[in-house]
């Protein structure tokens, strides 16, 4: 899963960036000016895996990752005055955004638009996404147009059927209303694959506060979106967190009265938006957690793991998390039958433990 943090200049979003990667990348009000993206790979906490390694004693053990992205500040009329190729391509590789808005006051960090106003921000942000997209859109309208003109090497019905969706896109956009209110179908999305579409994409609002906690729900008390998400974040707080471990960030987050490092919220919020989830490959050689799609079945999930395990899946050995730790072993489970074999359309649920037969 691959996520791009965006906002604002002086919004913090390097600050969260921190906070999310245990990274200490310097921030502050100045600019090189460049186009400035930084990434870094975060393995996802995971108890359960914990608990599987303390039973298998594995060679290796290999948590599931998430990708952030730190995405340089996004200036305001950028959707309407054209996006870089470099940006767009960072903005398109995501699979959702986390956007951070400043919730905080500080005069030595000054507010592009001078005062603090988060729900302006969010508004800010949302306008120039549906700018650049109606751009996009409206661009291919009138290719398919042309196309259909020509009726040059064209499948017709594909393209009246584009046509039509983008139509209904465009009038989603000029209603100042984002792609993913909408209820897309899988074949359409597939139409609009490679469009990069940015109000498409699932969005994690967080509100970067000060040293004073934020009702995040309060700030945006109108904003009703589908695939969206909000919540805040002590930035600066929760940035010195993360380069703690053990009974010093124990006793850091009990002083603020924070119940969970940030880092976990926005992974747990982040896996509810873009609707994943884990299953897992157990072994004396290797414990892992493989992230699917929710909704994916056996075969398509022995496909993560390899493609030639899809293309020969024969069936799979399954065991739901729980019945294997109340069990207290593979054997016991086995023993009291709860191991299930289970054929190519089988919904994997979150914390199954998948053993894959397959002719390869």
């Amino acid at each position: 899963m691959r996520l791009g943090i965006i906002g604002l200049p002086n919004s913090g979003k390097t600050t969260i960036f921190n906070a999310l990667t245990r990274s200490n990348r310097p921030t502050g009000a100045v600019s090189s000016g460049k186009m400035e993206v930084f990434t870094s790979v975060v393995p996802v906490p995971d108890a359960r895996i914990d608990k599987l390694t303390a039973m298998y004693k594995p060679k290796k053990t290999i948590y599931a990752t998430i990708v952030y992205t730190d995405i340089a500040g996004l200036e305001k009329s950028i959707g309407a005055s054209g996006m870089s190729g470099e940006l767009r391509n960072h903005l398109q590789q995501s699979e959702g955004f986390i956007h951070v808005v400043r919730a905080f006051e500080d005069d030595a960090v000054p507010h592009p638009d001078i005062t603090i106003d988060p729900a302006r921000d969010v508004s800010t942000i949302d306008t120039e996404f549906l700018l650049a997209d109606l751009i996009t859109v409206e661009r291919r309208i009138e290719k398919l147009n042309e196309e259909m003109k020509r009726n040059k090497n064209l499948n017709k019905a594909l393209a009246e059927a584009e046509l039509e969706l983008m139509a209904r896109f465009k009038q989603q956009l000029e209603d100042l209303q984002p792609l993913r209110d909408l209820d897309i179908t899988d074949e359409e999305e597939k139409m609009i694959r490679g469009y990069g579409l940015l109000s498409l994409k699932p969005m994690l609002i967080v509100f970067n506060a000060g040293e004073t906690p934020v009702d995040a729900e309060n700030l945006l008390s109108d904003y009703h979106h589908k695939h969206t998400a909000v919540l805040s974040l002590q930035g600066k707080i929760e940035a010195e967190i993360a380069q703690l471990e053990g009974e010093d960030q124990a006793m850091f987050l009990a002083e603020y009265n924070i119940s969970e490092p940030g880092a976990s919220r926005v992974i747990r919020a982040s896996y509810d938006l873009i609707h994943v989830q884990s299953f897992f490959t157990v072994g004396e050689d290797e414990v892992r957690a493989w992230t699917i799609p929710v909704g994916a079945t056996a075969q398509e999930s022995a496909g993560t793991i390899h493609t030639d395990l899809s293309r020969g899946f024969i069936r799979a050995e399954v065991t739901p998390y729980a019945e294997l730790i109340a069990a207290g072993s593979e054997a016991e489970v086995k023993k009291l039958g709860k191991m299930r074999l289970e054929g190519k359309e089988y919904i994997v649920k979150d914390g199954d433990i998948m053993h894959v037969r397959a002719n390869v």
